[in-house]
């Protein structure tokens, strides 16, 4: 019986952290064209360190594209139908400025701040469209613990009974 609950305990340790911390969620951001043709909607926005920014337009009369001013990203050429997405690091927060190549003498521009993952975003800054996070991840979490928690209970119910028998 004691090399049972030896064991158990053995493997109650190589488990490690069962993973229970919390992956960091990210998102993705869209940023669009609006219907003037002539300016980024939304033009500022507040994300995360983690996150996606996507600029995401077609069949537009004109072709755009989308710079950071100190080139930390591209859309590359202008054109009438863009899908291209930047992938904002861990080491990243900053504002970061960006506008259309063709079109920002007439005021295309825009900004985003990314701030550190450690620090909430308010939720009234946060001026996204189509956000999508990572589903799942909670309910994985869920499962680990109950899974360590059971096998904690089963544990002690083991020594509980050992002691009686003892």
């Amino acid at each position: 019986m004691r090399r049972l609950l030896c064991f158990a305990l053995i493997l109650c340790l190589l488990q490690g952290n069962l993973g229970l911390e919390m992956e960091q969620e990210t998102e993705t951001h869209v940023v669009t064209v609006d219907s003037t043709n002539l300016r980024f909607t939304p033009s500022t926005l507040t994300i995360n360190e983690g996150d996606t920014l996507r600029f995401v337009w077609g069949g537009q009369a004109l072709p755009h594209n989308s710079v950071e001013e100190n080139g930390v990203f591209d859309s590359g050429d202008a054109n009438r139908n863009v899908d291209y997405g930047h992938v904002f690091d861990y080491d990243s927060a900053g504002t970061y400025s960006f506008f259309c190549e063709p079109h920002q003498a007439v005021g295309m521009t825009g900004s985003v701040t990314v701030v550190d993952a450690e620090a909430p975003i308010d939720e009234e800054q946060n001026n996204t469209i189509g956000t999508s996070t990572n589903e799942g991840e909670a309910t994985s979490n869920n499962v680990q613990l109950g899974l360590a928690v059971g096998m904690i209970a089963l544990l002690g119910a083991a020594l509980w009974r050992a002691r009686i028998y003892d």
